[in-house]
């Protein structure tokens, strides 16, 4: 569990993004963090991970204060990938990529290797180990920072955005793995504007909003009630906004809603 307990920060003393946020996110699941521009979803993100510290309050994770820790304390628990990957590509090939984080445990040259080799089968890079990172896709080029954080061996890896800019079928592939690794036992939490994406892929939801956690719950109880959706500055998904003309119970992917449109034409014998 990642828990802030009374959190306040600001860039500036009058500024302030949080004002004693109290919010859990559980870190066994995939829980997407949502909100308007400006809410401080990326400034959330960088609180876990170290790189800012709150002005008030406690961050713990598993019970542990982590407030104050550097982030190279935290790199062997918490993995992040950046919303561009060209932000954090660096290396000459795909292989000394992912080895850099591992390199930098100091942990020995077997078990490197065997991480780096697993991060770049997860990630579907095996093939591409020699090639140089600015050679790739986008798609690519996202998975091999995922890639890069997993050698780590984090048990909880924050993507922010990484949907964003890519076709159908590479955004395919990445949401996949994303279920694949949660599967696999790593928490997700999911930075991200796409209400489709949240509804479909998120087991737990978190809404900044007024400088609080606004919403904290399921895609479902967060969708069903259309007002309070506005009101935090969202969009209904698209199953959702069809199943609402049709008069369907709330869907919250297109396979529900064809589901539900299919026993519906079953009922009424076929039509």
């Amino acid at each position: 569990m990642l828990s802030f307990k009374n959190v306040s920060f600001g860039y500036a003393s009058e500024n302030k993004i949080f004002d004693n946020i109290n919010v859990d996110i559980d870190t066994t699941v995939i829980t997407a963090v949502a909100g308007r521009n400006g809410t401080g979803k990326t400034t959330l993100t960088r609180l876990i991970m170290g790189l800012i510290h709150p002005d008030k309050g406690i961050i713990e994770l598993d019970g542990q204060d982590i407030s104050n820790k550097p982030p190279y304390t935290l790199a062997k628990n918490i993995g992040y990938v950046f919303q561009n990957p060209d932000h954090q590509l660096f290396a000459s090939t795909v292989y000394e990529e992912v080895a850099y984080a591992p390199t930098c445990l100091g942990i020995t040259e077997k078990e490197k290797r065997k991480s780096v080799e697993q991060a770049l089968v997860d990630t579907g890079l095996a093939e591409k180990a020699g090639m140089m990172p600015q050679t790739l896709s986008l798609g690519d080029k996202q998975r091999l920072s995922i890639a890069s954080a997993l050698a780590a061996n984090p048990e909880i890896l924050i993507l922010d955005e990484p949907t964003s800019g890519q076709d159908c079928r590479e955004r395919t592939i990445l949401l996949r793995l994303m279920e694949k690794l949660n599967k696999s036992g790593i928490g997700i939490i999911l930075v991200t504007h796409d209400m489709d994406i949240l509804a479909e892929h998120a087991d737990k939801v978190v809404v900044l909003a007024n400088k609080k956690a606004a919403y904290k719950g399921t895609p479902r109880e967060l969708f069903i009630n259309e007002d309070k959706t506005f009101d935090l500055g969202l969009e209904l998904p698209e199953s959702v906004c069809m199943s609402n003309e049709l008069g369907l119970d709330i869907c919250l992917t297109p396979a529900e809603l064809y589901k539900k449109i299919a026993i519906r034409r079953e009922a009424n014998g076929g039509k």
